[in-house]
């Protein structure tokens, strides 16, 4: 096997596409823990803590339905003028707009405004993010050497477990350190004001990278595509149709082991807020595994063939949620989260190197985004809505076998793929 060779620009440029993803799934996850725990009350009062957790899950749902718009725009922009300056401004919409979150007065002080202003700057969250993991992704993936790009893109992806280590890690010390009555009037602000740190260091590692060479050799061969997205829906729709069903599997294991099972154990199973928060940061460990595994069974195989053998784990992760969280008991539920959460760096990890594969460079950014963005809303947007009203008229069994058909949406969607790549293979070129 080819060794990467260990330059300086090499690192730099990793640590750019990882520093900002890190920060991006941070402020994005800061957003879903606060959705689980506090937004109910604070921002949608009813009498009824389920409907509540309802009402807060949809705000969660908004930034979803945003991620494809910013897709689109960052998109455009990243085929047409370069990844470096388009993932820049992506960055700075997504913290600015996470900021403004810890500012914002509850439904007591401001009325219905409270709830829309918080559904504005979500919408704002999802927009930018839209734009960021796919140009992390080609940051990544274009700078790769031969036989090295499942592990470099697995690399951007390593950004969604430190993010969300790094955002429930601090809810979890915020739990431990206030009151909970202080901790419902304002402590939950604290990691929103805190995330404009780690955007300031997103930007600075940022602003000193190059652009990738697969846009500069694309500049060089003419003018960028005046729409990419034109040009994409007209020459590579099969692959964006493909693409965006294949990545469902990783948002529906990912939102449901942590979102709805963070709100269902709080609230329906009693368990404690401090303990459930702590048993998913040791679970989300188990996806840093998988994510890495799965980047380096990528360049041995194939990302395609990592994916499908994940999704059919996944399948698997569905049927035993039920029994693992509807046991009450800690252990099986760490169990159950944790096999969850690792079979996700499986149908996650291999996604920086694949999605990039199915489009040539001159819409590569926009493709790839478009695909991602999608397959959230489907796998993600409304899954914990979804699942938490399944489990109140069902109980824990429809939410798995919801987990379990997702994942083989997925997996059927990599297979047809396998057999329209075997007719007429796409290759990413260096």
């Amino acid at each position: 096997m080819n060794h990467a060779p260990a330059t300086a620009s090499h690192r730099r440029i990793l640590f750019a596409s990882l520093v900002g993803t890190s920060v991006e799934f941070y402020d994005f996850y800061i957003y879903a823990t606060a959705a689980a725990l506090v937004f109910g009350p604070l921002f949608f009062p009813a009498g009824d803590p389920s409907i509540q957790l309802l009402a807060s899950y949809a705000s969660l749902a908004v930034a979803f339905v945003a991620r494809p718009v910013g897709a689109w725009v960052f998109g455009h922009y990243g085929d047409r003028i370069g990844r470096k300056s388009t993932l820049v401004a992506s960055l700075m919409l997504m913290g600015g707009s996470t900021l403004l979150v810890a500012f914002l007065p509850t439904y007591a002080t401001a009325g219905i405004w409270a709830p829309v202003l918080l559904c504005v700057l979500r919408f704002g969250q999802g927009f930018g993010l839209g734009g960021e993991w796919g140009g992390a992704a080609l940051l990544a993936v274009e700078n790769a050497p031969e036989g090295w790009r499942g592990r470099y893109g697995m690399v951007p992806q390593l950004g969604a477990p430190i993010g969300f280590i790094a955002a429930n890690g601090l809810f979890l010390l915020l739990g431990l350190w206030m009151s909970p009555a202080d901790f419902l009037a304002w402590g939950w602000r604290i990691p929103f004001v805190l995330s404009i740190v780690l955007v300031g260091l997103g930007l600075w590692v940022r602003l000193k990278i190059a652009e990738t060479p697969a846009f500069a050799q694309v500049l060089e061969e003419g003018p960028p595509p005046a729409v990419p997205m034109g040009e994409l829906l007209r020459d590579h729709l099969g692959a964006a149709i493909g693409g965006t069903f294949g990545a469902v599997a990783c948002f529906a294991v990912y939102y449901i082991a942590t979102a709805f099972a963070l709100g269902y154990a709080t609230t329906t199973l009693k368990i404690d807020r401090e303990v459930m928060l702590g048993i998913q940061l040791g679970s989300i460990l188990f996806m840093a595994v998988g994510i890495t595994l799965a980047g380096i069974w990528s360049d041995r195989t194939s990302p395609a063939r990592v994916l499908t053998w994940g999704c059919v784990c996944a399948v698997v992760a569905g049927l035993i949620l039920a029994p693992g969280l509807g046991s009450g008991s800690l252990g099986w539920i760490f169990a159950s989260l944790a096999f969850a959460l690792f079979v996700m760096g499986f149908v996650y990890g291999p996604l920086g190197a694949w999605l990039p594969s199915l489009y040539p460079a001159r819409v590569r950014y926009t493709g790839v985004s478009l695909a991602f963005n999608l397959a959230g809303i489907l796998g993600g947007g409304l899954t914990p809505v979804v699942a938490q009203a399944l489990a109140q008229r069902g109980g824990l069994t429809p939410v798995g076998l919801y987990l379990a058909g997702a994942s083989l949406l997925s997996l059927v969607a990599l297979l047809v793929l396998r057999v329209r790549e075997r007719a007429r293979p796409v290759v990413l070129e260096p």
